[in-house]
């Protein structure tokens, strides 16, 4: 999967990492992909109510452990 941009939202809280999501996939044309970073455990469901509510696609929510520290990664395509 090609990712078109990529946004570092770690270490913030709701509701910035949506803010700048949002932000960034205006910048973007309908079919690419963005990928947001984040740390707020709050932003799975955030993510998930995010791309219910505005029709762009969810494409993948992965968790994983990166020095310690919970790090979410959260794939959207632009509709």
């Amino acid at each position: 999967m090609d990712i078109h941009k990529e946004i570092d939202a770690r270490g913030l809280t709701c509701p910035l990492p949506i803010l700048r999501a949002k932000k960034a996939l205006s910048d973007m044309q309908s079919g690419e992909v963005l990928k947001v970073l984040a740390t707020d455990p709050g932003s799975v469901r955030d993510f998930q109510a995010f791309a219910r509510q505005t029709g762009n696609d969810l494409l993948d929510q992965q968790a994983e452990q990166v020095a310690g520290q919970d790090e979410y990664i959260h794939i959207l395509r632009r509709r």
